[in-house]
C-alpha cells in the first residue's frame, strides 16, 4: 500500500509526464488514424497505382526489362532502389535519383513486373496521407524530429506506468470501471479518464514502445552497416563504384540470391553505392513467406559483376525488434479486423489524453482535489 507521501510523489510523475508529451501525443493519435487505413484511403484518393488483370500464371518480365522502361522515363537519373508491396508480385516500385547518395529529390516509378510497361508516378510528398506520414513520423523535422518524438513516447511510457501505479489505491473504494455520475461533471470526468486509461493500457504500452523504437530506425540501420556490414565488405573498400554499364544481369543475380534463401521472396533491392549496400555489390532485401517471418528481412549481397555470392548475414536481434515493432505500430498484423480494432483504441486513447488535458485546465480555474488527495479520500 503506498503512502500518502509516495501517492504525490507518483501522482507528480504522472501529471508533468502526461503534460509535457500530451500535445504531441494527441497529434499523433491524429495523424495516425488515418495511417491505419493508408492502404484503402489511398486507393479511394486514386493514390494507389494498381497492374491490370492477368492471369494468374502471366510469365513475368525480367527485371532488367523493368528497371530500362523505369529509367527511360528520367534517362539522367539512375536506380537507387527497386521494390515489390508484400502481397502483390504484379508491381516493381522502381526509385530514381540523381546519385547513389540518400536524397529527398527522387522519383518513384510503378511498373508491370508481367509486360515491362510503365503504369504510372506515385506523388513522392503530395496529397493528405503525405502530409499525416511525415507529421507522424518526424514532424518535417527529420531525425532530430524523430528522436524528439521518441522522447515524448518515452515520457508516454512513464505516464501509463505512473497511472497504473495510481489507479489501485484511487479505485480502493470504487467498482473496477465505475463512473460516479451524480458527483460533478469533472469527477465524472476523472472516472471515464481512468477508466479508458485502464482499459488501453497494453495497447498504449504497446504502440508507444514500438513507436518510440521506430524514431531509431535511422540510428540502427546505421550501427548494423558499421557493426556488420563493414566488415563484410571490407574487401571492397577502396574499389570505385561499379558503373551501369559493367554491371551483369540483374536477373541472374536475383536469381542467385533466391537460391540461397529458399522459401523467400524479393522485399526490396538496394543496388551499388546506396546506403543498403556497396559500391560494388546488389544487395537483395528478402523476406519470409509466414506471417512472422514476413516482416523480416535476409539480405544477400551479390557481386553486381560477376553475379556471384559474396554473404548472406543473419539479421541482428536489434534490426529484427525493429522491423517486428513496424506493422505492429500500425496494426498491420490481422488485417481489417486488426486495423478496426487498433482504430478503436486510438480513439479511445484520444479520449484519454484529451480527458486529461481538461482535467488539468479545469483544476487550474478552480480549487478541486488532486488525483493524490482523490486517492487518499479513498483509501
Amino acid at each position: 500500500m503506498l503512502s500518502p507521501k509516495a501517492i504525490k510523489s507518483w501522482s507528480w510523475l504522472h501529471k508533468w509526464s502526461s503534460l509535457v508529451c500530451t500535445v504531441f501525443m494527441l497529434l499523433l493519435c491524429l495523424t495516425g488514424l488515418p495511417l491505419i487505413f493508408h492502404h484503402e484511403i489511398g486507393h479511394l484518393l486514386g493514390d494507389e497505382i494498381e497492374a491490370p488483370e492477368m492471369a494468374l500464371d502471366a510469365p513475368r518480365a525480367p527485371l532488367d526489362q523493368v528497371l530500362a522502361a523505369a529509367r527511360a522515363l528520367y534517362p539522367e537519373r539512375i536506380v537507387q532502389f527497386a521494390s515489390q508491396p508484400e502481397d502483390d508480385d504484379r508491381t516493381w516500385s522502381v526509385t530514381l535519383t540523381p546519385t547513389p547518395a540518400p536524397t529527398e529529390d527522387f522519383k518513384s516509378i510503378a511498373v508491370d513486373a508481367r509486360t515491362a510497361r510503365v503504369l504510372g508516378e506515385y506523388r513522392v510528398g503530395e496529397g493528405f496521407m503525405d502530409l499525416m506520414l511525415r507529421l507522424h513520423v518526424d514532424l518535417f523535422a527529420g531525425l532530430p524530429g524523430k528522436l524528439f518524438l521518441g522522447g515524448m513516447g518515452l515520457l508516454l511510457l512513464i505516464a501509463i506506468v505512473s497511472g497504473v501505479v495510481l489507479y489501485a489505491p484511487f479505485m480502493r473504494k470504487l467498482a473496477f470501471g465505475e463512473v460516479r455520475r451524480e458527483k460533478s461533471t469533472r469527477i465524472k470526468w476523472l472516472d471515464l479518464h481512468n477508466l479508458l486509461g485502464i482499459v488501453t493500457l497494453v495497447w498504449a504500452l504497446v504502440v508507444g514502445a514500438t513507436g518510440m523504437i521506430n524514431t531509431w530506425a535511422d540510428l540502427v540501420v546505421k550501427y548494423w552497416q558499421h557493426d556488420q556490414l563493414s566488415s563484410l565488405l571490407a574487401p571492397y573498400k577502396d574499389q570505385p563504384l561499379v558503373a551501369e554499364a559493367q554491371r551483369g544481369p540483374l536477373q541472374q543475380s536475383l536469381e542467385v540470391a533466391l537460391a540461397q534463401a529458399p522459401g523467400t521472396k524479393l522485399s526490396f533491392i538496394a543496388f551499388p553505392g546506396t546506403s543498403f549496400s556497396s559500391p560494388h555489390h546488389n544487395t537483395f532485401f528478402l523476406r519470409g513467406n509466414t506471417p512472422l517471418t514476413s516482416r523480416l528481412l535476409q539480405p544477400v549481397l551479390v557481386d553486381a559483376v560477376s553475379a556471384e555470392l559474396t554473404a548472406a548475414p543473419d539479421l541482428p536481434w536489434y534490426l529484427a525488434a525493429l522491423l517486428l515493432s513496424q506493422p505492429l505500430h500500425f496494426g498491420d498484423y490481422g488485417g481489417m479486423p486488426m486495423k478496426i480494432i487498433w482504430a478503436l483504441l486510438d480513439i479511445a486513447t484520444l479520449i484519454v489524453l484529451g480527458s486529461g488535458l481538461y482535467l488539468w485546465l479545469g483544476k487550474r480555474r478552480q480549487v478541486l482535489p488532486s488525483p493524490a488527495e482523490e486517492a487518499s479520500a479513498t483509501a
